[in-house]
């Protein structure tokens, strides 16, 4: 009962700070609407800094949430894309804020049409679990580089990436400029309700839909990145072994537990047993042990296991094939939370795994007969974040990227593409809506302002009343033709 009544109190104290900080952001904003470019880039060093300089913390903070993440994957996907991403913004960002000139039709003339880009103001940012560093870091820099202020609320399942991130980002910001939130649920909810100038969310869609109607009662526009099922296409003729090595390390980065992890592989169905060896063969190269290897990610806590395990024990008792691939046949079974990665075969629709976004190390690999039996497998189900299509024939490419949608897509690789900083993410449909990263992050986080400015000479009068047949020959002989 104590417990519960502290953890009550904990999270009226996180609901209280909320609405002081958010009042204090919205007091400051209305005090610097416009922060310069000086200004801007300066916040980017400030947190470049900060990151750099605790990088060390943050590896320790994230592995201890894992209990085991491998922390050269945390370097790779969580602090070098950060500070690349602060390195992009500040070479392009005085390009960006610069106003855009649009054409002004001669009726209009002379007179002048500009575009600026102006900060929306107090920005709401909610992070997941699965890359806590970046996917707070990688919108807060888009935030501050259109000249906003932002809040960020934490996952509850990182506590110690929480918590440092929290302090760092105290001690490098002021608190109306940049503030970290924490709390559970009850906090989230709370969070979303405010209403913020822009909202981002990274998550589940079924999640994503709560916080969408939470922001539509303040008509907060939302940018939700979301998931699905991320399908992968092999071809009839590509290598193998391309193909294999590629989508081993797609699944096995962070075990899975990535939004556009390739969810369920469309093979050939005269290259099924090539596929199966040569992943297994590839994957056993990466991790020839798992139990003791840091380089293998754990699952972040027991419910995410349980859930991934309750997959393999529906697909099994529905009678698919599991493959799992655990090359030192180690025993996994003692509360270390390693799941092997495990190839699924001969699915039907009615599994779960088949049904939900799997996040975590469990591959399904369906047949084909012919690449437009593939393309309507995927068609017939809600767009995903990602496709991935291995294959080098760019006929066949350009089929695939034509007759099919997703938020973004890998050709010959995987996961790749969210790295590339002038390149938008984002999603389609159940998989999400918006985009940032780069110059998209830039114009999310703008309200794009259309200017017309007109000359002392006025050309317009020649509309104004009293109409006669001047105005209808200047009308019907220039412009209604």
């Amino acid at each position: 009962m104590a417990s519960t009544v502290i953890e009550l109190t904990e999270s009226k104290k996180h609901i209280q700070r909320i609405g002081q900080i958010f009042t204090a952001q919205r007091t400051a904003f209305r005090k610097n609407p416009m922060p310069s470019l000086t200004e801007r880039l300066e916040n980017l060093k400030r947190l470049k800094r900060t990151l750099l300089v605790n990088q060390d913390r943050l590896l320790d903070a994230i592995y201890q949430d894992f209990s085991c993440r491998s922390r050269d994957e945390t370097l790779i996907a969580e602090i070098m894309p950060s500070v690349q991403g602060i390195n992009y913004v500040t070479k392009h960002l005085a390009g960006w804020m610069k106003p855009s000139n649009r054409h002004v039709s001669v009726l209009f003339q002379p007179a002048s049409n500009q575009v600026h880009y102006q900060p929306k103001g107090v920005v709401g940012i909610i992070v997941p679990w699965n890359y806590p560093l970046f996917l707070a870091v990688g919108p807060l820099v888009a935030a501050l580089a259109a000249g906003n202020r932002a809040m960020i609320k934490m996952s509850e399942f990182t506590p110690h990436t929480s918590a440092l991130f929290r302090e760092l980002m105290a001690d490098t910001f002021p608190e109306d400029l940049v503030s970290v939130v924490l709390g559970e649920a009850d906090v989230a909810a709370n969070f979303t309700n405010r209403p913020f100038d822009h909202l981002l969310f990274t998550g589940s869609t079924s999640v994503g839909r709560l916080v969408m109607k939470a922001a539509s009662e303040n008509l907060t526009p939302v940018t939700l990145e979301l998931g699905g099922k991320s399908p992968a296409i092999i071809s009839s003729d590509v290598p193998m072994a391309d193909a294999a090595q590629r989508l081993a390390f797609g699944k096995a980065f962070n075990v899975g537990q990535t939004c556009v992890a390739p969810d369920y592989v469309l093979c050939p169905a005269d290259r099924l047993q090539s596929f199966v060896d040569e992943f297994r063969s590839q994957l056993s190269t990466m991790y020839p042990t798992i139990r003791d290897n840091d380089d293998y990610t754990a699952i972040i806590n027991e419910r995410q296991y349980q859930r991934l395990q309750g997959y393999l024990d529906d697909a099994r008792e529905k009678g698919a094939r599991l493959i799992e691939i655990n090359p030192a046949g180690e025993n996994l079974s003692d509360g270390t939370r390693k799941l092997p990665v495990t190839l699924v075969l001969d699915t039907t629709p009615e599994m779960k795994l088949m049904q939900d976004e799997i996040f975590g190390p469990i591959l399904p690999v369906l047949t084909y007969d012919s690449l437009d039996e593939a393309i309507h497998y995927i068609n017939e189900r809600p767009r995903p974040l990602a496709l991935y299509y291995f294959g080098y024939d760019k006929g066949l490419q350009k089929k695939v990227i034509e007759q099919t949608h997703s938020g973004g897509m890998c050709i010959n690789d995987a996961l790749m593409h969210v790295a590339q900083d002038d390149l938008p993410f984002g999603g389609v449909g159940d998989s999400g809506m918006g985009h940032y990263h780069g110059k998209e992050g830039f114009l999310t986080f703008s309200h794009h302002r259309s200017i017309f400015a007109k000359q002392r000479f006025n050309s317009g009068k020649a509309v104004y009343a009293p109409h006669g047949t001047a105005i209808h020959k200047l009308v019907y002989r220039l412009f209604i033709r």
